[in-house]
């Protein structure tokens, strides 16, 4: 365990966020290695194999729920110096995390045909999709341990063993991806079933990995027997915070699933591009969400500590260091989007799409960052439902207004990025203001004033 509830704010928050925006970095060359090979087999694959990635929010949302409880109450715990809790909380996670692989490998064989026909431009793209998801449901489903292995070292203040594991599994991926993708040495090329293999292969690796990590190095949380029996008090716990995260990134999965539905009418060329562009935005992301992800263990340890004035400096570190960085991604988006575009140049009509989301998406990139902090610390002092309530806002302000705008003659792509902008904007001050109420009730409690 690292303890941080000595030394400097600024220190922590970067020291841990490095590691993890590393990992989360190779982590996002999954999908990027595989677009890029993806790439080469056609529009409708591509389309294809971005709707269907669409699904990945759905796990991921789902994930979330045990990762962000079991990692918020982890901090805490790690901050009043309780082992006993700690453990209790990361076993029961695991726990969790096998019932819902279980779950998904179910539900997802059963309805990705129903899915993929449902949002997908045509039959040739809905039929990539089911091929892609097929292969790589075995990896979504292990999303669940891997994520809460990541999440219970990451409570424990440590995140270098994440990162390492994460850069183990994509160098696997990039090697097994024109393998099974092209044929390379094999002759035998499966498509865009080989990228959803390669992927699944890769993350059972990394979770063998982090297993074998608990199991020989990590003395403060381990996995035991004992306490594996299911313990409904502590299922409680875990998901009274981690549910309303896991609704965010659910609403992330609407929000998209809105969006290719509003792409419809307009081809393939506009879904594809729009794949492109959200996965490389996903990219440009990383810095924030690494800070946004060392902000719940860097102030949850302090909330668990009763120190209310490191809590205040691990949010005013954040949000200056984060808003920094994106202002400076978002000149960049303005300035050279189409840079971002360059390993998809052989689709065109698909890249011009990506480029011009960009170039418009890029102005709410500050908001983004400020609503990633700001989720980040609703974790660290265990109520995160404001969170989920600030996403829930674009349901009205966002998808309802896309489906309209849709369905009227002249209907155009700038249209639904500039909606996209305006309603993120609001959805940060909404978070901000909801932030500054939970914290005048919270730290009252602990001696510092907002």
């Amino acid at each position: 365990m690292r303890d941080l509830t000595q030394g400097s704010i600024p220190k922590h928050l970067i020291s841990l966020a490095v590691p993890i925006g590393i990992g989360m970095l190779f982590q996002m060359l999954y999908v990027l290695i595989d677009l890029y090979f993806v790439s080469r087999l056609g529009d409708a694959a591509i389309a294809g194999v971005g709707a269907a990635g669409n699904l990945q929010f759905l796990v991921m949302a789902m994930s979330q729920v045990l990762a962000v409880g079991g990692m918020a109450l982890i901090a805490q715990a790690c901050g009043r110096k309780d082992a006993g809790d700690a453990n209790r909380v990361f076993n029961q996670s695991l726990l969790l995390a096998v019932l819902a692989a279980l779950a998904t490998l179910i539900a997802g064989y059963a309805f990705s045909g129903a899915y993929m026909r449902t949002i997908a431009a045509d039959a040739a793209s809905a039929a990539a999709g089911v091929a892609y998801l097929h292969a790589f449901l075995p990896g979504l489903a292990l999303q669940f341990a891997l994520a809460t292995l990541g999440a219970a070292l990451r409570g424990t203040g440590i995140s270098k063993p994440t990162m390492l594991v994460q850069i183990v599994t994509v160098v696997l991926n990039a090697i097994l991806a024109p393998v099974l993708i092209a044929g390379w040495l094999t002759g035998r090329a499966f498509g865009v079933a080989g990228a959803g293999w390669a992927s699944s292969i890769s993350i059972a690796v990394g979770v063998a990995l982090m297993l074998l990590y608990f199991a020989r190095l990590e003395h403060f949380v381990g996995v035991d027997a004992r306490e594996l029996r299911p313990q409904p008090p502590v299922w409680r716990r875990i998901l009274a915070i981690g549910l309303p995260p896991g609704g965010e990134f659910a609403l992330m999965f609407v929000f998209m699933g809105v969006t290719y539905w509003c792409l419809r009418g307009l081809g393939t060329d506009a879904q594809a591009g729009y794949g492109i562009g959200m996965r490389v935005m996903q990219a440009i992301f990383l810095p924030i969400m690494a800070i946004a992800f060392a902000v719940a263990p860097v102030a949850g340890q302090n909330v668990g500590a009763g120190r209310g004035d490191r809590v205040l400096a691990t949010l005013r570190s954040a949000a200056l260091i984060g808003s920094a960085a994106m202002f400076a991604l978002t000149l960049l988006c303005q300035w050279q989007p189409q840079w971002f575009m360059r390993p998809f140049a052989d689709n065109a009509q698909a890249a011009e799409v990506a480029t011009g989301f960009l170039r418009i998406v890029s102005w709410n990139f500050v908001a983004s960052g400020l609503i990633f902090t700001c989720s980040g610390m609703f974790q660290a002092l265990g109520n995160t439902r404001p969170a989920l309530y600030a996403s829930a806002s674009r349901l009205l302000t966002f998808a309802l207004p896309a489906i309209w705008l849709s369905q009227h003659p002249g209907f155009e792509l700038r249209q639904l990025w500039l909606l996209s902008v305006a309603t993120t904007v609001l959805q940060a001050l909404t978070v901000l203001w909801l932030l500054r109420r939970e914290l005048r009730v919270r730290l009252s409690q602990i001696g510092a004033a907002v």
